[in-house]
């Protein structure tokens, strides 16, 4: 099996490809401000890149978030708002600010920039020797394996794209299984990166597009992949990025004989938490 690391960079992860596309488009434009809801890595990405080009930017998170991640959020610049629910909150509350002010939503996975950026990362896979036979990637609002899927789908056909999910958030696995949107109540996994109620019909329809299967993996694997990826490949990752270890560590005669890519997708953890989970 292959890595892609995706936390080598100024925000720990891969959304600052979708952020800088933002960010870009933006700049000499009438509009200077920007809002979107987060799990702490888009926050962070669009903080980052909105500083560089003077931009104001708010993020709407919630409260439960890790520490480290709104904290970073702050650090970038961004004026942070906290809902006392889930991400899902979240977004509507971001998107009340957006109308409320007529400023720029950044939608995570809906708006174009954000899997654009990603679709970059599905064009340095093609590009790799040697050639692999299926791509694992984490799957939350679906940027990520919309972007790298459709990518694959037009320059690696022979490529299996499968999505992963935890059990204790498989709103999107479940809506692509049944090919609708399927809602849930609530969440409960330690990946909160990927851990949304309700999946963007629009979303949906472009991940059926694309992907060959969605999988959904315990908790206990996803915390077995992060001491995977620490004592063999010396990275410290946060749960979500674990998600394509666990699903091997779960299919192992599935995949025994493919050359199989993971995409390491970010790192931005509480490191408290961290220490916990390695330590079960």
């Amino acid at each position: 099996m292959s890595i892609k690391l995706e936390t080598a960079n100024p925000v720990r992860s891969f959304k600052a490809r979708g952020t800088e596309l933002v960010a870009n488009r933006l700049t000499g434009t009438a509009s200077r401000a920007v809002v979107c809801a987060s799990a702490g890595n888009l926050g962070q990405a669009l903080a980052w890149s909105g500083r560089a080009r003077g931009l104001d930017v708010t993020v709407v998170a919630s409260r439960f978030a890790p520490a480290a991640k709104l904290d970073r959020i702050r650090a970038f610049g961004a004026r942070v708002k906290l809902v006392d629910g889930d991400f899902d909150m979240a977004r509507e509350r971001a998107a009340a600010i957006a109308r409320r002010d007529g400023i720029r939503l950044v939608e995570d996975s809906l708006d174009i920039e954000t899997c654009e950026g990603a679709a970059t990362i599905g064009l340095e896979l093609v590009d790799t020797e040697p050639r692999f036979d299926t791509v694992l990637i984490a799957l939350g609002g679906g940027a990520l394996a919309t972007g790298v899927g459709h990518v694959l789908k037009a320059l690696a056909p022979g490529v299996e794209v499968i999505c992963v999910q935890p059990l204790g958030a498989p709103a999107m696995t479940l809506s692509w299984r049944r090919r609708r949107v399927v809602t849930t109540d609530a969440t409960n996994t330690i990946a909160d990166g990927v851990a949304g109620r309700r999946p963007i019909p629009a979303v949906l329809d472009d991940l059926l597009l694309v992907a060959d299967d969605a999988i959904l993996v315990e908790e206990a694997s996803i915390t077995a992949g992060m001491k995977l990826l620490l004592h063999h490949a010396g990275l410290v990752v946060e749960p979500s990025a674990a998600l394509g270890i666990a699903a091997l560590l779960e299919n192992r005669t599935r995949f025994a004989d493919r050359h199989v890519v993971t995409i390491v997708c970010g790192n931005n953890v509480d490191p408290d938490a961290y220490h916990r989970w390695i330590a079960g």
